[in-house]
């Protein structure tokens, strides 16, 4: 990866653990998601409410609670997840002195790599993310039987 920013790893970290684990019926718990990827809790918290407020994620409250995703898994980008966070394309050079060369050159080029690297992220989904780790043999966790009571 040509620009790594561990926020929006952490976020993309995140939304993959819950719809692998939890989906859209199940719920995990913040602790449980910490747990399982080696976070601190009270560091990833930010980012679950700042998923949760652009809908990505939905928050269970109560016994029980945690989060489960906010919609379907193909119907969320990549980007959607970096937009959630509130990372946009850096204009490079604004209000800094710059050369000739980072101007004519260095600016353009770095521009086409975050051009470049939103449009992938935003073709790329959280479906495609679990099929890929389903693919490489994780298992995802059975969920129970369905128990109607009248």
């Amino acid at each position: 990866m040509y620009l790594r920013n561990e926020r929006i790893f952490t976020a993309l970290t995140i939304m993959l653990d819950v719809a692998f684990y939890a989906g859209r019926t199940g719920v995990v718990s913040g602790a449980c998601i910490a747990s399982r990827n080696h976070m601190v809790r009270r560091g990833i918290e930010p980012i679950l409410q700042a998923l949760t407020r652009h809908g990505l994620l939905e928050s269970v409250r109560g016994p029980g609670g945690g989060y489960r995703v906010g919609r379907p898994p193909r119907l969320i980008t990549l980007r959607d997840i970096a937009v959630a966070l509130g990372v946009e394309e850096k204009h490079y050079g604004v209000g800094v002195p710059f050369s000739p060369l980072m101007k004519m050159v260095l600016y353009p080029f770095w521009a086409g790599l975050n051009g470049a690297i939103a449009l992938r992220l935003g073709e790329v989904t959280v479906a495609d993310l679990i099929a890929q780790a389903e693919y490489e043999g994780m298992k995802r966790p059975k969920a129970g039987p369905l128990s109607f009571s009248i």
